[in-house]
């Protein structure tokens, strides 16, 4: 690492900045109904790490491309991830009454208004996406992105993975399913903010299949990290109640594997993600330090 390039705390805080700054310009707010807005506001910008859209623009930079241009991509990524957490976190779902060490968004402001949050920002990501053609990019490009995150966060993305995790509750896994759920729960929206970035910065097929393999490692890597938390990690750190997996009979790798094989298998998905980031040309790049964060994270 050079004298002049930042700390990984201080890129991230910068980026994070540059998305909140988005994301106020993206959420037009004038005529929403005064208490959903507020439900919108109030998960949003609940202090989110942000690391989704951040992996977005993190790749585009490490492909060369000016990052600002894909804000309204990254933009879109985390209405879309905060639109899950909301509906997540309800009663008939994983009914959670913490979110980011606050109260869930319906026990503020009531079900009914936190299912029409969820679903005003699922579909205010893809208006937001849409902005990209204001960016200078043509609309063939933007129209393939809106085909991707349909699919990636639809019934056969993270919608897909979330419904396997609900039918998989209070019954014995097999590894496979669990990877599965992991898969597309969780990995398939870093898959997408990697394939976007990507895309985004026209690189070849070759590349392009590299970085996607490395969402696929470090998505897998991400919730396996996440269960191994959720066993030893503390409340106060998590947001949320340590051992919630357990107490609703989730199976999980520390669950199905044990601990220590959850950290192997993590060490090794890091490793394999390594070398593809290195196929795709980018080992040196932030997408590497993000990915060492990811599994060094303690909430």
């Amino acid at each position: 690492m050079t004298a002049e390039k930042s700390s990984l705390k201080t890129y991230l805080q910068e980026k994070a900045d540059m998305v909140e700054e988005g994301l106020e310009q993206y959420l037009h707010d004038e005529n929403i109904p005064e208490p959903l807005k507020e439900a919108v506001r109030y998960s949003l910008f609940a202090g989110g790490k942000r690391i989704r859209p951040i992996i977005l623009l993190a790749t585009m930079e490490a492909f060369g491309e000016e990052c600002r241009r894909g804000l309204p991509a990254a933009c879109a990524v985390e209405m879309l991830h905060t639109y899950s957490l909301i509906h997540d976190d309800l009663p008939a779902m994983d009914d959670d009454d913490m979110r980011r060490g606050k109260p869930s968004n319906h026990k503020v402001f009531g079900e009914a208004i936190a299912i029409l949050a969820g679903d005003g920002l699922l579909t205010h990501a893809f208006e937001t996406l849409s902005e990209l053609m204001e960016m200078g990019f043509p609309p063939e490009k933007v129209v393939c992105l809106i085909r991707e995150l349909s699919q990636y966060a639809g019934i056969r993305g993270m919608v897909g993975g979330q419904a396997a995790d609900l039918l998989g509750e209070n019954r014995r896994l097999s590894l496979e399913e669990l990877q599965f759920i992991h898969r597309h729960k969780t990995g398939d929206m870093i898959v997408f903010c990697l394939r976007a970035g990507a895309i985004l910065s026209d690189v070849d097929d070759k590349k392009l299949e590299a970085i996607t393999r490395f969402g696929h490692q470090i998505g897998l890597a991400f919730q396996i990290h996440d269960d191994i938390l959720d066993v030893v990690g503390e409340t106060e750190k998590l947001g949320k109640k340590a051992g919630s997996d357990e107490a609703k009979n989730k199976s999980t790798y520390p669950a199905m594997i044990g601990l220590d094989r959850s950290r192997e298998k993590l060490s090794l998905l890091i490793a394999e993600a390594n070398e593809s980031l290195r196929q795709a040309g980018l080992e040196n790049s932030r997408l590497a330090e993000i990915a060492d964060y990811i599994i060094t994270r303690n909430h």
